[in-house]
């Protein structure tokens, strides 16, 4: 046999892979990739990426991600400039007095949860944390073997 060059070791190739049978597909094939599409169209929304996701929940998402952000930006940049914050309170709580009312609201309620949590003996409160991990723990162990038992499959 010759030596060939890369081109007719290419051609020699291509030419005996043409050659060959046609494979068909598995019998299955088919209603395998239609219940795959049916699963896919099935997802929720929510679930999918960005942009599966309605253009407006976008926009909202967007809006809402913005505003968040700027206010956060804003308060950093008061906080460390020294900026006297009284005079932009005020204005804020005149326009949005019900948020001043949750936030004294949330603040008798810390006070409240502190007096509480002050009064408790620390080993009450040690002997709760030590409870509810036993419990967290407990609960995992028998969600462990609940699954060993109904759906592994030895």
């Amino acid at each position: 046999m010759n030596k060939m060059t890369p081109e007719e070791l290419e051609k020699f190739i291509h030419q005996n892979l043409r050659s060959l049978p046609v494979r068909p597909a598995p019998r299955s094939l088919e209603s395998r990739v239609l219940a795959a599409i049916e699963q896919q169209a099935m997802i929720p929304w929510y679930h999918k990426s960005w942009n599966y996701w309605p253009a407006a929940i976008r926009g909202v998402f967007l809006g809402l991600a913005t505003g968040v952000t700027g206010a956060f930006i804003a308060a950093f940049y008061l906080m460390f400039t020294g900026a006297e914050t009284s005079a932009f309170i005020a204005q804020v709580g005149e326009r949005l007095g019900f948020l001043v009312k949750i936030y004294h609201t949330a603040g008798w309620v810390a006070e409240f949860t502190a007096n509480v949590f002050s009064s408790i003996p620390p080993l009450w409160l040690y002997g709760g944390v030590a409870l509810i991990a036993a419990l967290y723990a407990t609960f995992f162990s028998l969600g462990a073997a609940a699954y060993r038992t109904l759906y592994r499959h030895n």
